[in-house]
């Protein structure tokens, strides 16, 4: 069973997922975590981003490993790199890339084929899962969503003034809708959930009761 949830930075998809995934014992992709692992492959590089031929290069020899909460490039944990303020910064480029898109979508749908998988980013219910048995879409109101983004990179000893969060927020969501490849939208399908006033443990528990409730009726 596929179950995917899409949305906008800081609406809290990463978390959702985990936990969804953690309570269904199912398995978790961090589709967003790809990207930022082909970003840096990229800087390290010295690729062009703009660059198709130069990004396909970049592919070629990038091998990734996702064991539970790391992310392992080419043997490397590259964690907490990719998280990092440069790699942040240019992860949109990257992920406006067809070359990207489609051979990172080639390897979620190789990865999730025959497994029983909560998958989060962008445009997994209408791109890479379309067929999928379970679709949410997590939106927050833009201001909660960088407040969260905030204390986030916080945690990771990133000060960042939050009107800066927000502005950075506010292009990477027009990018993200506007884009014509794989734009950011909900799936005809799927369930629209605003976390804005819930607290994880609502959000997961309303997802949870609609996945067991799908389950159940397939059963």
């Amino acid at each position: 069973m596929i179950i995917t949830i899409d949305g906008p930075a800081g609406a809290g998809k990463s978390s959702a997922a985990k936990e969804l995934a953690r309570r269904l014992g199912f398995e978790f992709l961090d589709t967003g975590a790809m990207y930022r692992a082909v970003t840096l492959a990229a800087l390290r590089a010295g690729a062009s981003l703009s660059d198709q031929a130069a990004l396909e290069k970049v592919m070629a020899d990038f091998r990734l490993e996702m064991p539970p909460g790391r992310v392992i490039l080419n043997n490397e944990d590259v964690t907490r790199e990719i998280r990092a303020g440069p790699v942040t910064a240019a992860s949109g480029a990257v992920a406006d890339s067809p070359i990207v898109r489609r051979l990172l979508g080639e390897m979620q749908r190789q990865i999730a084929a025959g497994r029983n998988m909560v998958s989060e980013g962008r445009d997994q219910g209408t791109i890479i899962f379309p067929d999928a048995e379970c679709k949410f879409f997590l939106i927050a109101d833009p201001l909660e969503r960088a407040r969260r983004r905030q204390r986030d990179m916080a945690g990771r000893g990133e000060v960042v003034p939050w009107n800066e969060v927000l502005e950075a927020q506010e292009l990477r969501d027009s990018r993200d809708r506007e884009r014509d490849l794989a734009p950011m939208i909900p799936a005809p399908d799927a369930i629209l959930l605003d976390s804005t006033q819930l607290t994880l443990e609502q959000v997961v528990e309303r997802m949870e009761q609609e996945v067991r409730r799908r389950i159940k009726r397939g059963n």
